[in-house]
């Protein structure tokens, strides 16, 4: 089994201010038989995250109005959204970002710009987690 067949039909959300880096997630977890649910800053995330309920959350950390560690501190505060696996992005890869995501509940930080297969490798990871395939 690859690790494609073992995300296809997760629900994965992602949350960045850049077009192009939710563009590319997007096109690569459809093609990995995801769905995929995108918004542009925290703000535009929270009633999403809470309408659909994702089986994991790609936050980016540098954006407008609520940055990627408050997203989320918030989606961990909720009850039933608080075991759901948030992988921060971002082009920043120092030990504090790490320490400040870990902080806040995040799982995993994945640097941007990232690629197709270190996305699908995140999720295929944190998709044996949350299913316990």
């Amino acid at each position: 089994m690859s690790a494609t067949d073992s995300i296809a039909g997760l629900k994965v959300m992602v949350i960045d201010d850049s077009n192009t880096i939710r563009r590319s997630a997007e096109i690569f977890l459809k093609q990995a038989g995801c769905e995929v649910i995108v918004a542009e800053d925290g703000f535009d995330s929270l009633a999403k995250v809470s309408d659909h309920a994702p089986n994991l959350v790609f936050c980016d950390v540098l954006m407008p109005r609520l940055d990627g560690y408050q997203t989320c501190a918030l989606i961990k505060k909720s009850p039933r959204l608080h075991a759901t696996p948030v992988v921060m992005l971002s082009s920043k890869d120092g030990l504090f970002d790490r320490a400040r995501g870990r902080m806040v509940g995040c799982e995993e930080y994945l640097t941007k710009p990232f690629t197709k297969d270190s996305l699908l490798k995140c999720v295929a990871q944190h998709a044996r987690r949350t299913i316990g395939a």
